[in-house]
């Protein structure tokens, strides 16, 4: 059940669905303190075309509200995503690393250097996403990167 609602959210237009999980994460108070801990909170980037068919970053729209509702800084200024790729959802673990490789680009690394990070994608699977956006991330010589997601598939 919960897996069809994160894939209703990513995929079928039902963004207002973020602030149901934020709401029931930030219930968690040995959860919320773990948030606070971190510096600045960045969403794994999407393509402008995927954007643009979607309406929204799912990802985005998370980090933003945890970051509002901790008090924390929100980043959407140093990691970007320079082009589309085929749908990580679509391909095979071996295929995903390759695809993955290379679409990230970091930007502003100044203002991430000795920061403690905190990464937020939606759904893990391989963990190529977060790996490569972690890889991009590490050139910026921050103190820690850590990765949430809201499931694991």
């Amino acid at each position: 059940m919960i897996r069809k609602i994160i894939l209703n959210y990513k995929f079928n237009d039902k963004s207002y669905l973020y602030k149901t999980f934020v709401n029931f994460l930030l219930k968690n108070e040995k959860f919320f303190e773990i948030l606070k801990s971190y510096d600045t909170i960045i969403p794994v980037p999407i393509s402008q075309k995927r954007r643009k068919e979607r309406g929204y970053n799912q990802s985005e729209l998370i980090a933003k509200e945890i970051a509002k509702a901790i008090g924390n800084h929100y980043n959407n200024q140093c990691l970007y995503k320079t082009r589309n790729i085929i749908e990580q959802s679509k391909l095979k673990k071996e295929e995903r690393q390759k695809n993955i490789r290379g679409v990230y680009e970091l930007r502003n690394q100044k203002l991430l250097q000795d920061k403690k990070i905190l990464l937020i994608d939606d759904i893990y699977t391989t963990g190529s996403t977060v790996n490569e956006c972690a890889r991009m991330l590490e050139q910026a010589q921050p103190k820690f990167i850590g990765v949430f997601t809201l499931a694991k598939d």
